[in-house]
């Protein structure tokens, strides 16, 4: 093997490496996740495998490429902040053109999937899930408004709507519940971090709620949020939805966050925001756990 090809080969692995981490892999999987339960929440019966394979990978793949096109509409932001000065577009470790082809290619092939061997209604929510991030919410939301993440909230509270459309072909009120869920839990998530980011915040310009309102008021409407939250994951046992292990689960999760939000709006500290952001990572997925263990137990 030539030294040119050599180079091209490593510059090749390079470039597929560094887009894989553009693709946000540990937010793709709690995406993968929560779409994965909508699907299983869909039906009493076990999923049939063939299903539960291409709705993955097509929303896994689309919901990768719609985290590779924000990296590439916020490169230069990311160069700014501590958090994402080192991922792959602000080092340099790949081109903005490789960067959007891979991202096009990843996701025209996603959502091909999803139409062939799924349904085109998960299809077409998909790819509104897509440009509403990637688009509305990348470029336009989140850089107006301290809102941005409340409105734009709405795409990423999509996945179990997705799942639940590619087993049922029809997106029902249980479904739209799921929604709701991630939809009321996206703010109190995302404003605990950029609490103890707020100066990188600040520095990029974006207005987000504790750079343009301040700290406490911030608190205040992360413990606002987390109430509607608590109110949202009560519906699932209300509707007949799931049972007991749901309920005493959820009932336990919303105390300890409703603990956390209390506590940042007295005594807030940098640290406390921390352990309240990645908390609300390990509430997310334990509750959705228990909406389907009462599902297969009860």
């Amino acid at each position: 093997m030539s030294t040119i090809t050599a180079v091209r080969l490593q510059r090749i692995g390079v470039s597929f490496q560094s887009f894989f981490i553009m693709c946000k892999p540990r937010v793709t999987a709690l995406i993968v996740f929560t779409a994965m339960i909508g699907m299983f929440l869909a039906t009493p019966k076990m999923l049939p495998l063939d299903l539960l394979l291409t709705a993955t990978i097509g929303i896994a793949l689309a919901s990768g490429a719609a985290a590779a096109f924000n990296c590439l509409i916020e490169q230069k932001i990311d160069a700014l902040m501590a958090r994402t000065r080192a991922r792959p577009l602000p080092t340099r470790q790949v081109t903005s053109a490789e960067t959007a082809v891979l991202a096009t290619l990843v996701g025209a092939l996603g959502l091909g999937i999803l139409y062939d061997y799924v349904n085109p209604l998960t299809m077409w929510l998909t790819f509104a899930t897509f440009v509403g991030y990637a688009v509305i919410y990348t470029i336009f939301l989140k850089p107006a408004t301290p809102l941005n993440i409340v409105i734009g909230g709405a795409s990423g509270a999509m996945p179990p709507l997705l799942g639940w459309a590619a087993v049922t072909n029809s997106a029902p009120p249980e479904a739209w519940i799921l929604f709701l869920i991630i939809f009321a839990w996206t703010p109190p998530h995302f404003w605990a971090l950029a609490l103890y980011r707020r100066d990188e915040y600040a520095k990029s310009g974006l207005p987000m709620l504790p750079v343009t309102h301040g700290e406490k008021f911030t608190c205040l409407h992360i413990l606002l949020y987390t109430v509607i939250l608590v109110a949202v994951t009560l519906m699932p046992y209300g509707n007949g939805m799931s049972g007991v292990i749901y309920l005493a689960a959820s009932s336990v999760l919303n105390a300890v966050f409703l603990a956390y939000a209390i506590g940042l709006y007295h005594r807030y500290s940098d640290e406390l925001a921390r352990r309240t952001f990645r908390y609300s990572i390990l509430y997310l997925t334990l509750l959705f756990a228990a909406l389907l263990l009462d599902h297969y137990l009860l």
